[in-house]
């Protein structure tokens, strides 16, 4: 039997969060070890919740998930994403808002401090949200760099434009500050931008494919994906469409897909407040020799991908 790789996700649950949870529920290499929710999408709080209606879809109410951050490391939060990922956060797809279950007693940071330890030296931990969780267990837990094998970031936009700015995407801009402290911590990162999540598109064609499966789970997928094509996709591209944000940062971490492009640079955030507050500014100069790994470098960034992966995605969710 493969042995099972311990992940906590770290998020803030709306359709591409769920999407990614989804993905890793139906791994037999994975086991997701606990959840913890941050603002952004919606209020840390109803992203549990929105977490918790995704678990029970699929039968794992035994995984923890913990509430956490409801706000910025600095100031105060400044959007929710609900025009995106509709008023229940979750599409306004018919998945039950009733649950059974309810968050655990611990916060976010004392789960990623029992979870680390007890899986210390095999963790990893994937970030689908604003950083805000992780900055406060870097504070907190002094050695909790060298519990965790590495991390996997949702996050940024290298050589492309922000979602949230002309510089900026979402989950970084909601807290630069935690970002940069994150970022640039001593443990190995690896960085999902919009470089990539853009380029992997989830069509009509797609939906129609998890329609006709006729299972639970395809079904919650295209309902909540219709939403996300109206409220971002059409914007995004001009057609009925969406990016493949968090599950695709989830099949970076699993390796089902491989970037063809995935060097090692150094990255900043600015955490100025100008108009480039929450951009990542990553050395790209690089490019122009076939981007070696820099040696001072922070993040292994994915800069290309086949743009295949919604393909693999729906047939898990189908077969």
């Amino acid at each position: 039997m493969t042995q099972r790789t311990p992940v906590l996700v770290d998020c803030d649950t709306g359709v591409d969060d769920a999407m990614a949870l989804l993905y890793l529920l139906r791994r037999d290499d994975i086991e997701i070890v606990g959840i913890t929710t941050v603002f952004g999408n919606n209020t840390a709080s109803r992203c549990a919740h929105n977490t918790l209606r995704v678990l029970e879809l699929v039968g794992r109410q035994d995984i923890p998930v913990a509430v956490g951050a409801e706000k910025p490391l600095v100031g105060e939060v400044t959007y929710l994403a609900t025009h995106v990922h509709g008023s229940d956060g979750l599409g306004d797809s018919g998945l039950p808002m009733e649950i059974s279950t309810s968050p655990v007693e611990a916060t976010a940071v004392e789960l990623i401090d029992r979870l680390s330890l007890e899986h210390a030296g095999s963790l990893r931990i994937l970030a689908l949200a604003p950083l805000t969780n992780l900055a406060h267990a870097l504070t907190r837990i002094a050695d909790l760099t060298d519990r965790v094998v590495d991390l996997v970031v949702m996050g940024g936009a290298a050589d492309v434009a922000g979602n949230q700015s002309p510089a900026a995407e979402a989950n970084i801009i909601h807290d630069p500050e935690a970002a940069q402290q994150v970022l640039t911590a001593d443990w190995p990162v690896v960085l999902v931008p919009l470089d990539v999540t853009m380029t992997e598109v989830v069509t009509e064609e797609h939906i129609a494919r998890l329609r006709a499966a006729g299972n639970p789970v395809a079904d919650f997928v295209a309902a909540t994906t219709e939403f996300y094509f109206d409220g971002y996709g059409v914007d995004s591209y001009g057609r009925r469409s969406s990016p493949c944000h968090d599950a695709l940062a989830a099949a970076i971490l699993t390796g089902e897909v491989v970037p063809s492009v995935f060097p090692l640079l150094g990255v900043v955030v600015d955490c100025t407040d100008g108009p480039g507050r929450g951009a990542t500014i990553c050395d790209t100069r690089g490019r122009w020799k076939g981007f070696p790994d820099q040696p001072d470098g922070d993040c292994r960034i994915a800069l290309v991908t086949e743009g295949t992966f919604p393909d693999r995605m729906v047939e898990a969710f189908t077969r």
